[in-house]
């Protein structure tokens, strides 16, 4: 019996366990400073394009384990020699990203952050239901007219560096109020409008455009800048064309065009949809609720 116990102290002895004697009220405060700063990472990580970067980051890790498990030592050299090269150029690229989240933390309430209540639309689904029917009807009595129109709908991506590119509202969303935006010749019509947690946030936004060769070549600016900011996010993008009056919607890089009110509806309706069931899976991982910043 002392034989076995010797053994296992022996391949534990790597991991250091304070004995009770030696324990101290900082191991709590340092564990739960940690435990802060690691969620508030994962948080804003989630909640901008530096998810997409994470999980490539992930696939790369793993890849190199299994390189190094399987002892490939050419690709093992070429990781090693380019690392360096890898996390400064993630550095430069998310430099913006990186600046903003050190402005929000100085101007962060973490009281408030860590209990304040969820900005979730779940618990308010009658407003995000009116919400959707007001998109609606504005969208299609501008269809009627050929209005041209791009509205996108936030949901977990919190597309804050597009939405400062415009004009900040703080709006109810109502359809009258979409069709005096994006009336001609007026002063907010030229541009995107911009839609989190039921409220209209920014008006005459500009928004990147595809690459995609695949798009048809008679697509025009406001279609393809719907398309380029579905593809570095989760939004949904509504758009009416100024020349036909066709209703789209593009979806993570994917345009669907010539929706019907019905369509729409099921669209925005599947939205939300997931959105629920991705804040159900959190609640079962014990994940705080407002970790969600938009859920359109």
């Amino acid at each position: 019996m002392d034989a076995i116990v010797g053994y296992f102290k022996n391949l534990f002895s790597w991991l250091y366990l304070p004995s009770l004697g030696s324990f101290r009220v900082n191991y709590v405060i340092e564990i739960l400073i940690l435990a802060f700063l690691i969620y508030q990472l994962f948080k804003w990580i989630k909640n901008t394009r530096a998810w997409t970067l994470f999980k490539g980051i992930i696939v790369v890790i793993v890849f190199a384990i299994l390189a190094y498990l399987m002892d490939l030592t050419t690709i093992l050299w070429i990781f090693t020699r380019t690392f360096n090269v890898i996390v400064i150029a993630i550095f430069v690229l998310f430099q913006p990203e990186l600046r903003r989240a050190l402005e929000q933390l100085g101007r962060k309430r973490i009281v408030s952050s860590l209990f304040g209540s969820s900005n979730s639309s779940d618990r308010f689904p009658r407003e995000t239901e009116k919400c959707y029917e007001e998109i609606i009807k504005a969208v299609f009595d501008m269809a009627k007219v050929k209005t041209g129109a791009l509205i996108v709908v936030e949901r977990q991506v919190v597309l804050s560096e597009y939405e400062r590119t415009g004009i900040p509202l703080d709006a109810q969303v109502s359809s009258q109020l979409l069709i005096n935006i994006f009336e001609h010749n007026t002063p907010l019509h030229d541009g995107a409008v911009f839609i989190r947690n039921n409220r209209i946030v920014a008006a005459t936004c500009y928004l990147p455009l595809s690459e995609n060769e695949k798009l048809s070549k008679a697509l025009g600016t406001r279609h393809r800048a719907g398309v380029g900011i579905s593809e570095i996010s989760d939004c949904i993008t509504i758009i009416v064309s100024e020349e036909t009056g066709f209703v789209s919607v593009a979806r993570d890089g994917i345009l669907h065009s010539h929706l019907s009110v019905s369509e729409l509806r099921r669209e925005l309706q599947e939205t939300k949809g997931n959105d629920r069931k991705t804040g159900r899976f959190r609640k079962l991982k014990g994940i705080l609720k407002n970790e969600k910043k938009a859920d359109q």
